[in-house]
């Protein structure tokens, strides 16, 4: 399958190496090329710059969003939260119209210092925004509530854990659902909560998910739900 990676940072990074390694044919997305390739400083957290990664992952191509989301069968956002819909409204509404587009994003708010607040929270939520923005996508909710690394290799959590999808659609939750087994994710450990509009939970864990970061001084951990099966 075609993949469209929106999103130079590590999560969109590691996403997209993963798809090429299962043999998916992948682009990542970007406002500008250019400028993305000409960054020579890392991240806040210490990451290289994209150039760097990309000269190690020359197979993925880095597109503007618009030419990325048209070559996708499938899309996934992994843009920073508050750049989302600015983003996805770049992509094109046609280029993502019909397809199963993936959120991992979560709304952090960083305007006023650490720790980031969520924007929106509580009665609406970024995947919402996302699939009102675009009605004619298949939107689903995944992998927000874990490190990137936990998402495509799961076994660095020891024990069970599990990967909530939120969304309308059914067949796309099923297509999503295989794209998780396919990283390692065992399917019991998929948790379907629903519509869209769960997507708010999921979103409100991230609070609780940078404490517990600050408090392990690490990222090599997960949610379980006892009693999920």
């Amino acid at each position: 399958m075609r993949y469209a990676v929106l999103g130079t940072g590590i999560v969109g990074r590691t996403l997209a190496a993963k798809l090429v390694s299962l043999g998916h044919e992948t682009v990542i997305g970007t406002r500008d090329p250019q400028a993305t390739l000409a960054r020579t400083e890392g991240d806040a957290m210490g990451n290289p710059p994209f150039a760097t990664w990309h000269a190690d992952h020359a197979d993925v191509a880095l597109k503007p969003f618009a030419e990325a989301a048209a070559f996708g069968e499938t899309v996934i956002n992994t843009t920073a939260g508050v750049a989302a819909l600015d983003a996805l409204d770049s992509a094109g509404q046609a280029n993502l119209a019909g397809k199963v587009l993936i959120d991992v994003a979560n709304p952090l708010d960083f305007s006023a210092g650490m720790p980031p607040t969520l924007n929106p929270v509580g009665t609406d939520s970024l995947g919402e925004q996302i699939q009102r923005a675009h009605p004619d996508a298949k939107v689903v909710k995944t992998l927000n509530t874990m490190n990137c690394f936990v998402m495509v290799e799961p076994g660095r959590v020891a024990g069970e854990h599990h990967v909530f999808v939120s969304g309308a659609d059914t067949d796309a939750k099923k297509q999503v659902t295989e794209l998780l087994v396919s990283f390692g994710w065992p399917e019991n450990a998929v948790i379907d909560l629903g519509g869209i509009e769960s997507a708010r939970g999921t979103e409100m864990l991230l609070p609780i998910w940078l404490t517990l970061m600050g408090t392990l001084g690490h990222a090599d951990f997960n949610f379980h739900i006892q009693g999920a099966r």
